[in-house]
């Protein structure tokens, strides 16, 4: 299923990254924020148009090589879900940032740690 045109595609409203074309390894779909644990937010690191933050601004838990309590990591709702239907609530690639590094931390605020793959045809 096409999520997106183009790159520009991805990163703009219209992109169709969803709770029905977001699914794991196996092709299975993901938890949503319905469901328990709740398991929505996509680890990203990116601003809403996919750039990177300016330097000084660590919301990759440092290229995605740290972990711990100290700093977050910029993510993503992949079922377009938020607490108000506002765009950055919603969108897929920057919603928030997580409570923390690590596991447990990304657990906190509604993911597992995931990260997402594009396959270009």
């Amino acid at each position: 299923m096409r999520v997106a045109r183009n790159l520009e595609d991805l990163h703009s409203p219209e992109a169709n990254v969803n709770k029905d074309t977001a699914l794991d390894e196996r092709g299975q779909p993901i938890n949503d924020r319905t469901m328990k644990p709740n398991k929505h937010d996509i680890l990203t690191g990116s601003r809403p148009d996919g750039t990177a933050y300016a330097a000084g601004y660590d919301y990759t838990c440092g290229n995605w090589t740290k972990s711990g309590a100290e700093g977050s990591a910029m993510v993503g709702h992949h079922d377009r879900a938020g607490p108000i239907p506002h765009p950055w609530a919603v969108s897929w690639n920057s919603s928030h940032l997580s409570r923390g590094r690590g596991q447990d931390n990304l657990r906190g605020t509604g993911g597992d740690g995931l990260f997402y793959c594009f396959a270009a045809k």
